[in-house]
């Protein structure tokens, strides 16, 4: 989808993926966080939870992959512009089953006309439609097309 073509409230859902162990291990080994509230089972039963659950920025992480083809950009895209308003609703545990819906917020042309810029909400909700985690991501664009850029 063309920059032009971009409508401003259009939402995109993506497909779903279950969240599996070995992501929650590589999660642990990358960040070097092995707090037993993501590491032993017993621990995080015993303080309320029905397991172990997932690092926080794992969502943010998951949630910014899913959403890099909603919508796929035609044009090129250059790069992230930031992140802000990102929410921890819910906590994520192995076998939760999510997916990503994005709702374009707003577009614009830099002025040097050659650019764009598309902020979008992300959400990600889990398999019993609950939002889990939540934000706005921006996402600047080199515009190939031409045509009117409102």
């Amino acid at each position: 989808m063309f920059f032009q073509e971009l409508v401003v409230g259009a939402e995109f859902v993506g497909s779903a993926r279950t969240l599996t162990e070995a992501e929650l291990s590589i999660a642990c080994m990358v960040s070097g966080d092995w707090h037993p509230i993501h590491a032993d089972e017993v621990y995080a039963k015993s303080h309320g939870l029905r397991g172990r659950l997932f690092h926080g920025s794992f969502g943010l992480f998951i949630a910014t992959g899913l959403a890099t083809k909603l919508p796929h950009f035609s044009d090129e895209v250059i790069g992230a512009t930031g992140l802000r308003e990102w929410v921890y609703r819910l906590p994520l545990f192995v076998g939760d089953t999510i997916h990503v819906k994005t709702t374009i917020l707003n577009k614009r042309m830099t002025s040097d006309g050659r650019r764009a810029i598309v902020e979008r909400s992300l959400a990600l909700i889990n398999d019993r439609s609950e939002v889990v985690q939540e934000g706005i991501a921006g996402t600047m664009l080199r515009v190939v097309s031409k045509g009117p850029t409102a």
